[in-house]
């Protein structure tokens, strides 16, 4: 069983596994989103979302930290610069994984993992749609208006008495 085992190994040693990490969360903060299997991606969400959560308070303590793990300071300039701004308010869940299907070549299972406060496509507020008629929602608004026109269904009634 593997209770509380919140770790994919990925088929790499530790030292491996290590520097992998460090690449990919250096990649998603430069690009703001990349392309990768979906074990990966499950695993980089896991590895930088902590690093994340400690980028919105900016301190030298906390600089040290993030560089320790990803070992590179043009990533740590972005991280603390434009991304800690963005994500400021964010409680949490600062990164999206999107299914893409299976690679051509191997059949791995790829998907999208980007950074939410970075995305036009869903950062966006439209317009909102007109909303549905049904049967049932028309209820109450037709008592509203029937109160106002009552003088219309007098008539209605007196025709049904005739």
């Amino acid at each position: 069983m593997r209770h509380g085992v919140k770790l994919n190994k990925l088929s790499r040693t530790a030292a491996h596994r290590k520097s992998l990490m460090s690449n990919l969360a250096c990649e998603l903060i430069a690009h703001k989103r990349i392309t990768t299997t979906l074990a990966k991606a499950k695993s980089l969400r896991v590895y930088v979302e902590p690093l994340l959560t400690r980028a919105k308070a900016d301190s030298t303590h906390n600089r040290r930290i993030i560089f320790g793990y990803l070992q590179d300071k043009e990533a740590i300039k972005e991280l603390f610069g434009v991304i800690s701004e963005k994500i400021a308010t964010r409680p949490g869940g600062y990164t999206r994984i999107i299914k893409l299907g299976k690679r051509v070549g191997d059949n791995a299972e790829t998907a999208l993992i980007e950074l939410v406060d970075f995305n036009e496509i869903y950062g966006k507020t439209t317009e909102k749609a007109p909303a549905k008629r049904t049967r049932r929602a028309g209820g109450s608004k037709k008592k509203a208006e029937g109160a106002e026109e009552a003088p219309a269904a007098d008539k209605k009634e007196e025709k049904a008495a005739e």
